[in-house]
């Protein structure tokens, strides 16, 4: 059954405009892929925000993993454009994250039982965790370490339980070889609330930070000096 865009909503109105925009994510030239993806990210996650349009949105991004577009080369990066599409989930289910959540529950109880649009992300976590772990071994370091980070949080849902013991490699070669805090801050935090031993391992000073996916994504299209 087709998505009914048009009666989904976005951080501007309704969603009867995405569907272009989702479209060319699929475009040839990747500074149209990532122009599109910057839209998105306005549209589905401004403010760091869940709406109803947010979690189709990640259900067509999630299933375009596997897309021949997927391989088209950022501007200026030698990096897959799969890998930019990849921190975008991470980033969306970050805001959909237990740590958030728990952290807004505090100011907001009940927020969850009555934001139903999260809840419904948060629901799609297994699916969405089936179309990222194969990208856990991939040839490139980008795509790999950013598959990681969006298993490390989709791991959270009860049903994945059984993976974290295998994730906890993935955390910890992300805090072996990534020179990005938050990052490391999502790795550490990971084995910490799964049990594993983090001693030696200095936790991240705990501030709010932006992933760069919820930005305007122009540094995507720039020279990266």
């Amino acid at each position: 059954m087709e998505t009914d865009w048009g009666s989904l909503q976005t951080a501007f109105g309704n969603g009867e405009c995405l569907p272009e925009v989702l479209a060319r994510l699929l475009e040839p030239d990747p500074t149209v892929q990532v122009t599109a993806l910057s839209e998105l990210s306005e549209l589905v996650g401004h403010q760091n925000s869940i709406y109803e349009a947010t979690a189709p949105v990640a259900v067509y991004v999630a299933g375009i993993l596997t897309h021949p577009a997927a391989t088209t080369l950022r501007p200026y990066r030698n990096v897959p454009i799969r890998a930019t599409w990849l921190n975008w989930l991470v980033s969306t289910a970050y805001d959909a994250s237990d740590e958030i959540v728990d952290r807004t529950e505090q100011y907001f109880p009940g927020f969850l039982t009555h934001n139903t649009a999260l809840a419904a992300f948060r629901d799609l976590r297994p699916m969405l965790y089936r179309a990222v772990a194969p990208f856990l071994q991939d040839s490139h370091e980008d795509v790999r370490e950013a598959a990681g980070l969006a298993a490390l949080i989709l791991a959270e849902h009860p049903a994945l339980a059984q993976h974290r013991d295998h994730l906890a490699m993935h955390a910890r070669r992300i805090l072996d070889t990534s020179s990005n805090a938050p990052d490391r801050r999502v790795a550490w935090k990971a084995l910490e609330a799964w049990g594993h031993d983090v001693t030696g391992m200095e936790p991240l000073q705990e501030e709010p930070w932006d992933w760069g996916p919820h930005s305007d994504g122009h540094g995507d299209l720039e020279p990266p000096f």
